[in-house]
């Protein structure tokens, strides 16, 4: 038998017990260990505030980039062990923002389903979209946050956006309802973004509060720029400096959306700077006056 594990439980003077392991092997002990430090990991885990990420753009089209930017968000603030990063959102921008190169939100939308189908955690909002006009960025956070809130507080099923009430719904994070905790939700940017705010008449300063003081910014940064410098000069961003979060991204990627239309239009390839998914879908639809000489034929469906 002592070859064997054997488990004898001993009883102590103040009725606690504990169990004591016999012939357990070394590996056996390990295995043990390590088992009891994951399942505490994952106890400490759900201690911990819970957050999500919202980008705001136009996606046109949506490129790995901006996929990366959420990962990059979530690795920082999982290493920091300091949140539990619960969900990812997308929001396109509504056709009536008018900017040059701007697809419709039609295809916008079903580039970004495609872009965020590997995910299991980014999910694609078209609220703004649909509404009757552009929408200013902390209104689209608000009404977000608005509806986590009241998801949260309605004590439904498990909100992974099948409840099948609405289709604005689906962008709701998985596992909503697995705590009663708050989810705090975050604008996730880049440092142009960021630098925006002191464009002359872009950028309303009430918004700039709101947006800073009561949601946070999740800033990504290229290595050797100097986001703490155009911190310090704004006297708004400064005062709430603790609500930003700057994360240097150390893998620099410089394809942007701009770039793509651009070599797409010159008849260039752009494999492997996009999803595959995405560029066929554009090659299909005839997107941002592709020439590529291998885009299929148009269909009966895509005409």
């Amino acid at each position: 038998m002592w070859a064997k594990q054997l488990i004898a439980k001993i009883s102590r003077s103040n009725n606690n017990s504990f169990w004591l392991w016999i012939g357990e092997t070394e590996s056996e002990k390990v295995a043990r260990k390590a088992k009891k430090m994951s399942a505490f990991i994952e106890e400490t885990k759900s201690l911990l505030p819970r957050i999500a990420f919202i980008a705001c753009g136009c996606f046109s089209p949506p490129t790995p980039m901006h996929m990366r930017m959420f990962e990059i968000a979530k690795d920082h603030f999982e290493m920091q062990g300091t949140h539990k990063v619960v969900g990812g959102i997308i929001s396109p921008t509504h056709d009536s923002y008018g900017k040059k190169g701007l697809a419709s939100a039609l295809d916008r939308c079903a580039m970004v389903k495609l872009a965020t189908q590997s995910s299991s955690w980014i999910r694609l909002s078209d609220w703004e979209v649909h509404q009757n006009q552009w929408m200013r960025t902390q209104a689209v956070l608000q009404y977000h946050q608005n509806y986590i809130n009241n998801e949260l507080n309605s004590g439904g099923p498990c909100g992974d956006g099948d409840d099948g009430n609405s289709h604005k719904a689906s962008w709701l994070p998985r596992g909503l309802h697995d705590s009663r905790d708050p989810v705090h939700l975050k604008l996730l940017c880049g440092a142009d973004l960021l630098e925006s705010f002191a464009v002359p008449g872009l950028w309303a300063e009430a918004d700039i509060e709101n947006i800073v003081a009561n949601h946070g910014l999740v800033v990504i940064t290229r290595a050797g720029s100097n986001p703490g410098k155009f911190i310090f000069d704004s006297d708004i961003l400064t005062k709430y400096q603790n609500n930003i979060t700057l994360i240097t991204n150390w893998v620099p990627n410089e394809v942007s959306s701009t770039l793509i239309r651009r070599l797409l239009g010159r008849g260039q390839s752009v494999k492997y700077l996009l999803d595959d998914l995405v560029l066929e879908y554009i090659k299909r639809q005839r997107l941002f006056n592709v020439k590529s000489q291998d885009a299929p034929a148009p269909t009966e469906c895509d005409s």
